[in-house]
């Protein structure tokens, strides 16, 4: 039996959207504390480089010599055109707010987000996510964008991050507002798992037909 693929993110909300993704394609993937890896203040630095590219390479790379494991990492972020494609590789810590994690952090950051706005009239925005696999043969990459617009208040319980204020212009409601299967249609993350996805499944049977 083949090893599992660790899907390293320590993201409660992106584990709950890709570990479906990955059980309907049959891929068995675990988890950073499945694979004992305690968090480490090293961790901090993982995300310091200028594209998302990077970034996702730079997880996936540091969790691989880590566990041993294929390794999966994603490093995803929002751009908005008003503001110069900011918050971009910043998104998660934009408000600066480095005492928060969860929810109180994505409060934190909308907020942020708003006021930065104010009231200027262009607010499209988009999503974008870059999802890197590293093995013993080397690295690949694959990236998803979805378009839309930054709403002027919150709307909907659910996703997380910037997904209450984002109206997907393929939905017409706000990530937040979707259900779990219908934000992986047309999610920026949806999208670049989908083809990092396709590409295993292709990957793991042969010419003729064989699986490996």
């Amino acid at each position: 039996m083949s090893e599992p693929y660790l899907l390293a993110t320590r993201s409660l909300g992106k584990l709950y959207e890709l570990r479906p993704m990955f059980s309907a394609a049959g891929l068995e993937i675990i988890d950073l504390d499945a694979a004992g890896i305690a968090e480490s203040s090293e961790e901090d630095g993982l995300e310091e480089f200028e594209t998302f590219e990077e970034n996702a390479l730079s997880k996936a790379n540091y969790f691989r010599a880590k566990s041993g494991l294929v390794t999966i990492a994603d490093d995803s972020g929002l751009e908005v055109h008003a503001l110069g494609d900011a918050p971009g590789v910043r998104t998660k810590r934009w408000s600066g707010r480095k005492n928060l994690e969860g929810r109180a952090l994505d409060v934190a950051n909308n907020e942020f987000l708003l006021r930065k706005l104010g009231s200027s009239a262009d607010r499209r925005a988009r999503y974008v996510c870059v999802a890197a696999l590293v093995d013993e043969s080397g690295d690949r990459t694959f990236r998803g964008v979805t378009e839309g617009e930054i709403l002027g208040a919150p709307r909907g319980e659910g996703g997380f991050g910037y997904d209450p204020l984002f109206l997907s212009s393929d939905l017409g409601i706000t990530f937040a507002e979707a259900e779990r299967a219908v934000k992986e249609r047309t999610s920026h993350r949806g999208r670049a798992f989908s083809q990092l996805i396709a590409w295993l499944a292709q990957r793991a049977v042969d010419p003729d037909g064989r699986s490996h």
